[in-house]
């Protein structure tokens, strides 16, 4: 296929993502019970927990690159990257309290109740050895008071450790492994101010708050179990390479062997966060990317059913009904930010098309619904006989806008889906049924996609607000 016609269809090969598609069919609204994603196989297995509480992304950021740029190639790890959901959306750390004093005794009328046993059973599990729980905590831990920030009543740069040992556990040394895990961050430390250090709760002597976290709950069980706090101080990228260089130290000790897809540094951590950002509904007949989505999204056609069943791209996105702005908009979610606003047009949904025949700079294809097609010049849709095509943005003065030419000077910029006003939607319908649409992305035709880097380069800071924290901060 020439280099004008490729596509991004990619972007949706994520087979966790469509499990999590299935469990929306039986909801009228997007589902937020949190994620497991399975990596590699093996007797043993790591657990690692992201978004415990909702107001830390840096953890449930590392944890959401595990899923989606992580490959393990021996070894097995388990990656609950949104446990908080809900609270993770509202920018909250907790809606209901904090879930990570609920590991000790909790009431069946907790809202949480569900939530926490299901992650119980997961600790419980026979195959999980060594639990790790991703935090982002305040200021910098230091043995020592050396300033407001650095002191023993802060959280943030260290490795929280239950107890020094746990004997008849699979790594029993807690201590020489959460030693070793913050001497690899400290490797790669970009400023002198930012090490890492342990510090050991001693929970069992008698420290009441702790008895009732994560952690400890895991030790209980026999598992080897450590939180891992990256400072609020920094922003989400830069806690998200803290956490996971400690991550890596940890799957390293236990014989975990892996790849990732980008470079372990600020920058292409940064990158990884903002790119293969999208969402499709209807089963794939619409693809919405998002690295550069308007902040608005206007008369999308969609069956009512489709924000439920919304298939994206990281398990930390979610599309719910908008707190604010009018009945009937949908806001899409990326952890503790929305990135844009969908107002729908509801349309009943025709099945019996896959894909509309296009001809591209001059050369005939064929384009499923749910891609996007890139042209140097000029796109034109074969008629379809009982089938009409409605060019967003493009206006003729005609009902069917199939047969005509479409070039990127005859759009109105206010229509495109990105702010770069260069992807445009293309839709196709049955009468008053909705087909699909695919995207038109005019260009200079040797790119693959809407460049990621400049996207990353481009986009604002990701969100760091800190919410409110407990005396602990943990």
């Amino acid at each position: 296929m020439p280099a004008t016609q490729r596509c991004i269809c990619g972007l949706l090969m994520c087979c966790a993502l469509l499990s999590l598609a299935a469990a929306a069919r039986a909801q009228d609204v997007f589902p937020l019970d949190f994620t497991v994603v399975h990596l590699g196989n093996g007797p043993r297995t790591v657990l690692v927990v992201g978004g415990i509480q909702g107001d830390e992304p840096g953890g449930f950021s590392a944890a959401s690159l595990l899923t989606t740029h992580y490959t393990v190639e021996n070894g097995s790890v388990w990656v609950v990257p949104n446990l908080n959901f809900p609270s993770i959306i509202k920018r909250s750390r907790g809606l209901y309290g904090d879930m990570n004093r609920k590991f000790a005794r909790l009431d069946h009328s907790d809202p949480e109740y569900a939530t926490v046993r299901r992650i119980q059973k997961l600790i419980d599990h026979p195959d999980v050895a060594l639990v790790l729980n991703l935090h982002d905590g305040s200021g910098y831990y230091r043995h020592k008071y050396e300033s407001r920030l650095r002191n023993p009543a802060r959280w943030g740069q260290s490795v929280i450790i239950d107890q020094a040992s746990l004997p008849g556990a699979f790594m029993s040394s807690l201590g020489a492994m959460a030693d070793e895990a913050v001497a690899a961050a400290n490797a790669g430390l970009l400023a002198p101010d930012h090490r890492l250090h342990v510090r050991n709760t001693n929970t069992s002597a008698g420290d009441r708050e702790m008895e009732k976290s994560l952690s400890y709950y895991a030790v209980r069980q026999g598992k080897a179990a450590f939180g891992l706090e990256a400072s609020k101080e920094f922003s989400v990228e830069l806690r998200a390479y803290y956490h996971l260089l400690m991550v890596e130290s940890f799957f390293r000790q236990a014989g975990v062997d892996f790849s990732r897809s980008f470079a372990l540094t600020p920058q292409g951590v940064r990158q990884a966060l903002q790119d293969d950002l999208a969402v499709s509904f209807a089963d794939n007949r619409v693809f919405l990317p998002l690295e550069n989505v308007r902040p608005a999204i206007n008369y999308l056609p969609l069956p009512k059913s489709a924000p439920a069943r919304a298939v994206p791209t990281k398990h930390i996105m979610a599309v719910l009904p908008c707190d604010k702005g009018g009945q009937g908009q949908y806001c899409v979610h990326y952890g503790n930010r929305m990135i844009t606003l969908i107002r729908p047009e509801w349309r009943e949904v025709d099945d019996s098309l896959a894909a509309a025949p296009v001809r591209v700079d001059g050369e005939d294809t064929l384009i499923p619904f749910g891609q996007i097609v890139y042209v140097r010049d000029s796109l034109l849709v074969h008629p379809l006989e009982g089938y009409r095509v409605n060019a967003i943005g493009f206006d003729n003065g005609q009902p069917d806008e199939a047969g005509v030419e479409l070039r990127l000077k005859d759009f109105s910029p206010r229509f495109s889906v990105d702010r770069q006003a260069r992807i445009f939607r293309v839709e196709v319908y049955r009468d008053r049924l909705f087909s699909g649409m695919f995207l038109v992305c005019f260009g200079d035709g040797d790119q693959k996609r809407p460049a990621a880097s400049r996207t990353a380069r481009n986009a604002a800071p990701l969100p760091a607000v800190a919410g409110p924290e407990s005396a602990l901060g943990f």
